[in-house]
């Protein structure tokens, strides 16, 4: 990873312009950030940087025994460099010593670079939320990776 830093306030513009571009169905909007930002210590966030620009971004929040990856996201132009399994390698970490034994997450089914990457890495499909993103009626899957004391899955 180039730079990866605890997000701050001052990050919230970019983080907005990100998202939308990520996702713009369903967007986090300013106020969501601040929300989520005001979260901490349980909400943990991590923004890399590449070149002097937000490169990609990514939080967790630790919810005891079983941490939930709330949201992860690179930048297009940065997609495909490996940023994405960094970030994610990191955001295990911090669970697992956080004292999480599972990291949960949602993704949605038509995203098949994050679906191929989290299957990658260890995580298993649980569940489906049928229609769970609107617009578009997209399902989620609700996945799960064991942690063990690095973040590797046990």
């Amino acid at each position: 990873m180039t730079t990866a830093r605890d997000l701050v306030w001052t990050d919230i513009p970019d983080l907005v312009r990100l998202e939308t571009e990520a996702f713009p169905d369903d967007a986090w909007s300013e106020g969501s950030w601040w929300g989520e930002l005001a979260g901490r210590p349980r909400r943990d966030y991590l923004a890399v940087e590449r070149e002097g620009e937000l490169a990609a971004y990514g939080g967790i929040d630790h919810g005891g025994q079983v941490a939930d990856l709330m949201t992860i996201a690179v930048a297009p132009g940065h997609r495909g460099s490996g940023i994405g399994g960094e970030l994610l390698t990191e955001l295990e970490t911090r669970a697992a010593t956080g004292g999480a034994e599972a990291l949960m997450l949602e993704v949605r089914a038509d995203n098949e670079p994050a679906r191929t990457l989290y299957v990658r890495r260890g995580y298993d499909v649980l569940t489906v939320r049928r229609g769970y993103y609107q617009p578009g009626n997209v399902d989620a899957l609700v996945m799960r990776k064991m942690l063990g004391e690095k973040g590797i899955q046990a």
